[in-house]
């Protein structure tokens, strides 16, 4: 699979010294057949599959990386595909989102470790131009037996996209940034929360459990800036930053909203990769 995803990236490069070559045009016209999300986990699952069309998704001349550890352009993704293990990466998009632009996926990886992992892409014209993501490490189920990436994942209440946006956003700024947290049962229904964090328990109660027992270890976890709410329907993505630890986190929560209440959540939690070890300089955010 490496080296033949690898021909086609370099191959592609290549082809936008000419902006009106025909085959150029016969791709662009290909990008436009699926809705953006489906690309999105088009060019996921290509990483297992090999699947050489997903790359005309990129813009090989437009596409700027906000994965700290991979270089920027088209050149930073297949170099990414030339350190693939033996047996290539593995990768199974559970959940796929579309808001305007935007296209997130939610997905299982074996990418030089077992993750679970979210990827925000941006498009324009069809084309991917530029990407976003964050990873956890997959471990075994957390208090309630639930893992990271199992659980509801129909699509409702597109109706109510941007009421439950609405919702989110004013529940990081609230709770989670403000530390209000006596506000938080104007979240939820009642004690009904189901908890896929690897440390913590299923209902409000085993929320403020954990938080309790990270408080008595002295382990601070501060959400500083909520930097973009991206939604579809029932299922609410929001990016923030801040720290865990003590060390510069990237927080990325899913939410799954139900009857205007916070009823399922998701997340991951990365570090933020220092300036010195970084191989662009694009940012984790900047949406």
């Amino acid at each position: 699979m490496k080296p033949i995803i690898t021909t086609v990236a370099l191959a592609l490069i290549m082809t936008t010294c000419d902006s009106q070559n025909n085959n150029d045009l016969d791709n662009m016209e290909k990008t436009t057949v699926l809705s953006n999300k489906d690309k999105a986990v088009a060019l996921i699952s290509s990483l297992e599959t090999g699947d050489q069309t997903a790359i005309a998704y990129i813009n090989p001349t437009n596409y700027t990386q906000h994965n700290l550890a991979v270089a920027d352009g088209l050149e930073g993704f297949g170099e990414v595909l030339q350190h693939a293990p033996e047996g290539g990466f593995k990768a199974n998009v559970v959940r796929s989102y579309q808001d305007g632009d935007y296209a997130i996926t939610h997905t299982e990886y074996d990418f030089f470790g077992p993750k679970a992992g979210f990827d925000i892409f941006k498009f324009e014209n069809g084309q991917i131009i530029e990407h976003w993501d964050n990873f956890s490490d997959l471990v075994s189920a957390n208090p309630s037996r639930r893992t990271q990436t199992d659980g509801v994942v129909t699509i409702t209440d597109l109706d109510k996209t941007e009421q439950n946006k609405a919702l989110v956003k004013d529940f990081v700024k609230t709770v989670l940034i403000n530390g209000e947290f006596d506000k938080m049962p104007n979240y939820f229904d009642g004690d009904a929360y189901i908890q896929h964090n690897t440390m913590i328990a299923d209902g409000v109660s085993g929320l403020a459990k954990a938080l309790e027992d990270m408080a008595k270890q002295g382990i601070t976890m501060v959400f500083t800036k909520n930097h973009i709410v991206l939604g579809e329907g029932n299922f609410v993505l929001s990016v923030s930053e801040g720290t865990f630890a003590g060390n510069p986190t990237s927080f990325y929560d899913l939410f799954r909203i139900e009857n205007g209440k916070i009823a399922e959540h998701w997340d991951t939690i990365e570090t933020i990769l220092p300036e010195q070890d970084r191989k662009n300089n694009n940012g984790k955010f900047n949406f």
